[in-house]
């Protein structure tokens, strides 16, 4: 367990705190992926979506949901985006219709022959090794991790 801090030893400036310095990172990756997406005519969302289905074909929508880590009110317009791009398909469950699982379609699954190439030139534009990288995306997954639990409603 940390030990509590002090007053005294909090960040001074807002470069010296965690949740800037994540999020600033998260757009300057956003600005590394840019030019390569827009290439395949995709956002970021929509490729981290599309990445996962790569993994895990006809996941339901709640399933995808957890794995991004986002509500259903942001990723069901991102959904209707690939939907209409062609590369999804969206169906209702035979045995709750409640259910909506998410399928790639040929154009969806032929999208990830570029995928190797992106992870390449993202890991290249670190700076870092492929072990420091692995340690610090634990880390950063860890400290994810902690923030959710702690601010989770019971």
């Amino acid at each position: 367990m940390p030990k509590p801090v002090a007053i005294d030893d909090l960040p001074k400036s807002v470069e010296e705190f965690i949740c800037f310095n994540i999020y600033s990172a998260g757009h300057a990756f956003n600005r590394a992926y840019s030019p390569m997406l827009k290439e395949l005519n995709l956002t970021y969302p929509q490729y981290i979506a599309l990445t996962i289905l790569w993994e895990e074909d006809g996941l339901n929508i709640g399933e995808l949901c957890d794995r991004l880590r986002l509500e259903s009110n942001t990723v069901t317009p991102l959904l209707k985006r690939l939907e209409s791009l062609g590369h999804i398909k969206r169906k209702r469950g035979e045995i709750d219709e409640r259910q909506v699982f998410v399928s790639l379609t040929p154009s969806g699954r032929a999208l990830q022959k570029h995928a190797a190439n992106i992870t390449k030139c993202i890991i290249e534009t670190t700076g870092y090794d492929l072990e420091k990288l692995e340690a610090l995306v634990k880390n950063i997954s860890n400290l994810r991790d902690n923030v959710m639990r702690a601010t989770a409603v019971p």
